[in-house]
């Protein structure tokens, strides 16, 4: 066999250090900003009221649709754009210039009409003041798509980072002054107006729009697909809250999403980073289907080997965890966080096929899978709601492996990885987890009565000593890999044909 070029080397080198260097910024960076942003919405959620999060959750239904519709799918056609020219730039600014300010038109519309369906007035106004993200929107993905196209991370979290901390002092400020639900409006809008900014200054993007669209056709049809498919994401991902704001109050509303947002949080706030490093990677991969196999099996098993253990951990521990992190007047989240967390392993995986069929070119993948999940997943929340917000959350267990399976059943063969080489990508990590629960449940039934944080702290430390040890133990191998992504090889080390680690 014909040995690779050097100049090829040199280039799948240069590759696999951009993605490093963009996972360790990407992810690094999200990681503080959520460390300051959970830092302020767990203090935040102490001071107000579940019912005031069960009504935020009705305006984000609106919200999150319109928000599918927004433009960012254009964005990703630019980046997967092997070449782009200054008019095509320009004319994606007005394209979505344009979107945008149909969307914010729509949302005035619908606002009395949420507000009535839910019956709730103040929802109606709530909606009408979110409005205002729209005018960010076409800001924060025309620069996104800019710095995303050359792989330039570093200025995107330095501005993440900004975002985060004016939106979490801006949630502080509007709790303690006694803003109550008005709160968790003005932190978004806060972190939204920040970030345009910041991302227009560091991508320099700031331009004129052209809304003259004649030769930008593959760009509104790509989007267009990335579009629909977003757009049944959210029939999947926002249903439960749709069904069961008109079906509970307010304030068992409050406690379901609020349970829904513990159990997430990995899915939620460390994933959409890593696939947002990801797709670009894949699009830069997008004629190499072996690359991307590899890069996707390797991602696949070091996000698990991270999100196994907190939602084992999660499920195992949730009486303390809630009485600790969101305080005593949170304790009926406790059942509700562990039917969850033992549905987030699906939905992570689930998260993960996206980005490498939308970069290769196959979108139409994902509304397939989408378009599956929306009708199993819907019909499961229609039932389950019948048992009040138990039968919600047990609604997920029951349909997320029927969807899970067929998504896999159409992504793997286009992505190029078998069933059984993701299964055993998966196992080992799996099986650590699965002791380490067992472990962490016997420890606590020894515990004398402690306070919640003290036995908190020492069923994680027990947790943790578990997981890693099996895994030193067992696989060993895939902590030396989580290593060798995280602290640079010498080049001398690495194969002569690298994938990107962690895309």
């Amino acid at each position: 066999m014909e040995s690779p070029s050097p100049t090829l080397i040199r280039e799948s080198e240069s590759l696999a250090d951009q993605v490093r260097s963009a996972v360790i910024w990407r992810s690094g960076s999200q990681i503080f900003a959520q460390m300051v942003q959970w830092g302020a919405t767990f203090m935040v959620i102490r001071i107000l009221a579940p019912a005031d999060y069960g009504l935020f959750a009705m305006t984000q239904v609106v919200v999150l649709l319109l928000n599918m519709l927004n433009g960012y799918g254009l964005a990703s056609g630019l980046i997967r754009q092997p070449d782009v020219t200054d008019r095509q730039i320009r004319q994606l600014f007005g394209m979505m210039l344009l979107v945008n300010l149909g969307l914010a038109t729509i949302q005035l519309i619908l606002a009395p009409v949420a507000a009535a369906y839910y019956r709730q007035p103040i929802v109606g106004q709530m909606l009408q003041v979110q409005a205002l993200i729209y005018a960010t929107t076409p800001f924060m993905a025309l620069a996104y798509a800019l710095l995303s196209r050359s792989m330039d991370f570093k200025r995107q979290a330095r501005v993440n980072i900004l975002s985060s901390i004016a939106s979490a002092s801006a949630a502080l400020i509007g709790a303690m002054a006694g803003l109550g639900v008005w709160t968790l409006v003005i932190a978004p809008l806060v972190m939204f107006a920040v970030r345009a900014v910041g991302l227009t200054v560091a991508a320099r993007s700031l331009m004129w729009p052209i809304f003259d669209f004649r030769g930008a056709g593959h760009l509104a049809r790509y989007g267009s697909v990335m579009a629909i498919g977003q757009l049944l994401w959210f029939v999947e991902s926002q249903m439960d809250v749709f069904i069961a704001g008109r079906s509970l109050n307010p304030h068992m509303l409050g406690i379901y999403t609020t349970s829904l947002f513990l159990t997430q949080i990995f899915v939620s706030k460390v994933v959409p980073p890593l696939n947002e490093v990801a797709f670009s990677a894949y699009a830069r991969m997008q004629d190499d289907s072996s690359a991307i196999a590899s890069a996707f099996a390797r991602s696949v098993r070091v996000i698990l080997t991270a999100a196994l253990p907190f939602y084992v951990g999660l499920a195992v521990t949730a009486e303390p965890i809630v009485v600790t992190m969101l305080g005593p007047k949170w304790v009926e989240a406790i059942p509700i966080v562990r039917i969850l967390a033992c549905a987030m392993p699906m939905l992570t995986l689930q998260v993960l096929l996206a980005p490498a069929c939308d970069a290769t070119g196959h979108p139409g993948i994902s509304v397939r899978n989408g378009a599956t999940g929306a009708v199993l997943l819907g019909s499961a929340y229609l039932i389950g709601i019948q048992w009040g917000v138990i039968g919600l959350a047990c609604s997920w267990l029951a349909a997320y492996p029927l969807y899970l399976v067929i998504s896999l059943g159409r992504t793997l063969p286009v992505i190029g990885v078998s069933a059984r080489a993701l299964f055993a990508s998966i196992l080992p990590p799996l099986i650590a987890a699965v002791a380490m629960g067992v472990s962490v449940m016997m420890i606590d039934a020894a515990l004398p009565v402690v306070p919640a944080p003290l036995r908190l702290a020492v069923l994680v430390v027990v947790g943790g000593g578990v997981y890693v040890g099996w895994l030193s133990i067992f696989s060993r191998a895939a902590i030396t890999e989580i290593i060798a992504i995280v602290r640079r090889q010498p080049a001398a080390q690495r194969a002569p044909n690298p994938m990107p680690a962690s895309a």
